[in-house]
């Protein structure tokens, strides 16, 4: 999460958000698993529009993506990259509808390294989050999260990553919002197929090659020597 105003540029942080996520214990990645749980997709674009998130779902959504991802000189906001998008395919298919998650219990509270241990899909502890969140964004300010200040957002994300907002509903937060930005990352770093990454903007900002089948050749050509090479999707290789 971050603004125009931090110190630090962004491409820093996603760097080391990402290397920080890695280590954590997470719900399987959606884009990888709606890949193997699937047909292979078809090489188009993501048709505009949602298809399974609700209208205060998809407000929710992208004022969380504009807050992670505002717009400045090296990317525009989250919504014109798609990630909103990413995340109502995602909880609308296969992964999010829990098609490849074992969910026949019991469920018991587990450690932070014994990973997902609730008895929801994806989608419904996002759809469970999302609501207790509007109901402790009423309690505590009065209004919902999208017109929340950036700082006061900020400072409520920090609260549900720690666990320190307690959801009125019983979702743990700490769960719900390892979710949410899980998915930011696969939604700002995923092929563009599955409708975040726009114009390959997110490979773009790290200088990710994207599908490019010359890469090993291009590790020892381009070896101590800057290498931007135009990203590359599964579409363009179809």
């Amino acid at each position: 999460m971050s603004d125009t105003r931090d110190q630090q540029p962004r491409r820093d942080f996603l760097l080391r958000s990402l290397a920080a996520g890695a280590s954590a214990a997470s719900l399987p990645l959606a884009a990888a698993t709606a890949t193997a749980a699937t047909a292979a997709p078809t090489p188009a674009a993501a048709p505009p529009g949602y298809l399974w998130l609700r209208p205060d779902e998809q407000v929710f959504v992208e004022a969380l993506v504009n807050h992670m991802c505002p717009a400045d000189g090296l990317t525009p906001d989250g919504v014109t990259l798609g990630l909103a998008v990413f995340y109502d395919r995602a909880l609308g298919g296969n992964w999010g509808q829990g098609d490849r998650l074992y969910l026949q219990g019991p469920f018991k509270q587990g450690s932070a390294n014994q990973g997902y241990q609730l008895g929801m899909t994806p989608a419904q502890l996002f759809r469970a989050g999302t609501e207790g969140l509007a109901d402790y964004c009423r309690a505590t300010h009065g209004k919902p999260f999208d017109r929340l200040p950036a700082e006061a957002r900020e400072a409520l994300l920090k609260d549900l990553q720690s666990g320190k907002a307690a959801l009125p509903n019983g979702v743990p937060a700490a769960v719900y919002f390892a979710q949410l930005l899980q998915m930011f990352y696969e939604a700002m770093f995923a092929d563009p197929i599955y409708g975040g990454n726009q114009d390959k903007q997110g490979w773009k900002l790290v200088g990710y090659p994207g599908v490019n089948t010359a890469n090993k050749v291009n590790i020892i050509k381009y070896a101590n020597k800057p290498y931007r090479p135009e990203p590359a999707g599964i579409a363009d290789l179809s």
